[in-house]
């Protein structure tokens, strides 16, 4: 098995080579044909989360090194534990990566991203930047069949993550105006989603002209330049008549959060999805006087995924631009995605 590995936290990925794991019970060994680099995947690499106010999620206490990084990764079943049932040896599939552990009360109660011990695939369990990975079970591997295997395995994080989000504004109606902050990967996918999963008008924010033009191609009916927020924020509420009924901020910084926060209207609800980190300022007054609701949206559920690709399987659903790259190319893809110059997604291709 080769792979490209993290040994330390904040140095380059480093090309190792190990025997082919032998899957056991339930696990099942996959042939990697794809893993798309996420934005998440530069917080791992870096070894930690930036919680504000000095604060970080230290991962170092969380994972191992060396460690395999990876989590939109799609396969060809190439073994199987003695255990494993319900796929077949050459059988293609997305492996579904947000695993809890699979013992707690909240895992067996169905809410495997509750769990508190969470086995997912290239976060806690190594993943797919290698040739070739282990699953822990059979019903985490999902069919994709007519879709382009590159474009495939960015639905395991990308596009659930979208789907998921924009699920919690499901109630919004036709007359409402819905703001999406941040037009990469996430923020794209959730432009080619929405018409299939919310009645509202979709705006979207973002700092940079060829994201907004995507965006717009894409079905967005308004773009606004959110560098300056308080210009945006104006633009906003004449173009809306009183601010958003909902905002999604897929870039969790504290200008976007906060922008968020102020572009909705009274009773407004906003849902943060976005990694980058640090802190905001908030009003906590503010939230029982305009009745407005923040809600944290963390990738979806196996359920939401299953829903997902019955409804990209349908036709209804756009592809994001993706870029093939080889697996030895994982260190370039990853600093160009720090550096914003990925439009839509990468993905490695161990055969490329």
């Amino acid at each position: 098995m080769h792979c490209q590995q993290i040994i330390h936290f904040g140095e380059p990925l480093e090309g190792r080579d190990y025997p082919t794991p032998e899957p056991k019970g339930t696990e099942v060994l996959l042939k990697v044909t794809a893993c798309g680099v996420c934005h998440s995947d530069l917080h791992i690499w870096e070894g930690y989360f930036d919680l504000g106010q000095g604060q970080k999620m230290d991962l170092l206490q969380r994972m191992s090194l060396p460690f395999t990084l990876g989590h939109e990764v799609v396969g060809e079943v190439a073994a199987l534990g003695p255990e494993a049932t319900g796929v077949e040896i050459g059988d293609k599939r997305i492996v579904f990566p947000w695993i809890g552990c699979r013992k707690c009360a909240v895992c067996k109660a169905g809410d495997e991203l509750l769990c508190m011990s969470p086995q997912t695939v290239g976060t806690r369990y190594n993943g797919g930047y290698a040739d070739e990975v282990i699953a822990p079970h059979p019903k985490y591997l999902i069919p994709y069949d007519g879709i382009p295997t590159e474009l495939a395995c960015t639905y395991a994080c990308s596009g659930l993550t979208a789907y998921s989000a924009l699920k919690k504004l499901s109630h919004l109606k036709a007359e409402d105006h819905l703001l999406l902050i941040g037009a990469g990967g996430v923020g794209l996918s959730a432009v080619h989603f929405a018409s299939s999963v919310v009645k509202a008008k979709i705006i979207v924010a973002d700092v940079d002209a060829t994201k907004r033009a995507i965006a717009r191609q894409s079905g967005a009916h308004a773009t606004l330049d959110n560098s300056d927020p308080q210009a945006a924020l104006a633009e906003l509420q004449e173009m809306t008549g009183g601010g958003a009924a909902g905002a999604i901020d897929f870039v969790g910084a504290p200008t976007t959060a906060l922008f968020g926060f102020n572009s909705l209207r009274k009773g407004g609800h906003m849902i943060t999805v976005g990694l980058y980190g640090d802190s905001m300022p908030l009003s906590t007054a503010m939230l029982p006087l305009m009745m407005r609701t923040i809600q944290g949206s963390y990738v979806g559920t196996l359920e939401e995924m299953h829903e997902l690709m019955a409804l990209v399987q349908s036709g209804k659903i756009a592809p994001i631009p993706y870029e093939v790259r080889p697996l030895d190319a994982a260190n370039s893809a990853l600093n160009d995605l720090k550096a914003g110059k990925v439009k839509g997604r990468v993905v490695l291709n161990p055969r490329a």
